[in-house]
C-alpha cells in the first residue's frame, strides 16, 4: 500500500491536521502527545482527539510506560501503516453489505412519490396509510418506477465485488 494512499485515507478521517500528525509520527517512529504537539503546532486536545480517532481505525497504536519519577503513565504513539490494507478491505465489505441491504429493500418494495417535487419516495405501505397523500406536503402520490435505482445499485455492487476480488 502506498504512502500517498495512507495519507489520503488519514486526510479523509481527520483532515490536514491528522496528516501533519501522521507524517510526524512516521518521521519520529514513536512519540508522546507532547512531542507531536511541539513538532506540529497542533494543539494538545486536537492531537489527542485525532490520535484516538486514528486508533479507532487501527492506523495508530499506543503503549503506556510509567514514569519512574512521577508515577504517571506516558503514552507513546506509533503509526501503523501496515493496517491500512485491512482497514480498506473492511470498509469496502461494510459498504458492500449496505448496498446489498439497500438493493434487497428496493427489490422488495413498491414505491410512490409526491407529484409536487422533492418530498422523497415512500413505500407502498406508508402510501396506503396516508391515503396516497404526501406525508410532508399533502400532495397526491404517484407510482415511482425504481428500475434505474436497481440498475445503479446492481452496477455498484458488481464493481465493488470485482474490485475486492482483484485485491
Amino acid at each position: 500500500m502506498s504512502e500517498s494512499r495512507l495519507f489520503e485515507v488519514i486526510f479523509k478521517l481527520g483532515g490536514e491536521e491528522a496528516v501533519k500528525i501522521a507524517r510526524q509520527l512516521k518521521k519520529m517512529g514513536r512519540a508522546t502527545e507532547d512531542d507531536i504537539t511541539k513538532a506540529t503546532g497542533v494543539n494538545l486536545n486536537e492531537v489527542r482527539k485525532i490520535l484516538f480517532k486514528l486508533r479507532s481505525f487501527s492506523l495508530v497504536s499506543s503503549e503506556s510506560v510509567q514514569d519512574k519519577n512521577s508515577g504517571w503513565l506516558i503514552y507513546y504513539w506509533m503509526l501503523q501503516p501496515d493496517r491500512l490494507e485491512s482497514l480498506i478491505r473492511s470498509q469496502k465489505k461494510r459498504v458492500l453489505e449496505k448496498l446489498e441491504e439497500k438493493l434487497a429493500y428496493e427489490k422488495s418494495h413498491d414505491f410512490y412519490r409526491c407529484v409536487n417535487g422533492p418530498c422523497g419516495k415512500i413505500a407502498f405501505e406508508e402510501a396506503v396509510e396516508s391515503f396516497f397523500r404526501c406525508p410532508k406536503c399533502g400532495g397526491p402520490l404517484e407510482h415511482f418506477d425504481n428500475t434505474a435505482v436497481l440498475e445503479v445499485l446492481e452496477r455498484e455492487i458488481r464493481k465493488l465485488k470485482e474490485e475486492m476480488e482483484r485485491e
